[in-house]
C-alpha cells in the first residue's frame, strides 16, 4: 500500500504560481509512473502532467509550457510547478502512482484556487 500526502494547494491570483509537492511511503524511483490530475466542480478528472520511471514526461495540451513536473528519488517526492496560473486552473489537484500490477494510488488531493 503506498501512502501519498500532498501539499502547495491555496488561493493565487491570474498570473501567480504555485509548488504543489507529493510525498510517497515508497521508493518512487520503483514506481512505473507518478502524476497529477485534476478535478474542477462539475467535470470529470484530467491528467495534468506524469512522469515514467525512465523519466518520460507527459502534459496535458492546457498546461504546456506553463507547468513543470520533477520529482527527487532521494526525498521520494514529485512536485509541480505551476506558473501563469489562470482561473481555468482552478481544481482539486490529486498525486497519482502508478505501481507495478497495475496498482493505482492517489493522495487526499489539494485545494489550488485562482482567483483575483
Amino acid at each position: 500500500q503506498v501512502q501519498l500526502v500532498e501539499s502547495g494547494g491555496g488561493l493565487v491570483q491570474p498570473g501567480g504560481s504555485l509548488r504543489l509537492s507529493c510525498g510517497a511511503s515508497g521508493s518512487i524511483s520503483s514506481f512505473l509512473a507518478m502524476g497529477w490530475y485534476r478535478q474542477a466542480p462539475g467535470k470529470q478528472r484530467e491528467l495534468v502532467a506524469t512522469i515514467n520511471r525512465g523519466g518520460s514526461i507527459n502534459y496535458a495540451d492546457s498546461v504546456k509550457g506553463r507547468f513543470t513536473i520533477s520529482r527527487d528519488n532521494a526525498k521520494n517526492t514529485v512536485y509541480l510547478q505551476m506558473n501563469s496560473l489562470k482561473p481555468e486552473d482552478t481544481a482539486v489537484y490529486y498525486c497519482n502512482v502508478l505501481d507495478w500490477g497495475p496498482k493505482n494510488y492517489w493522495g487526499q488531493g489539494t485545494q489550488v484556487t485562482v482567483s483575483s
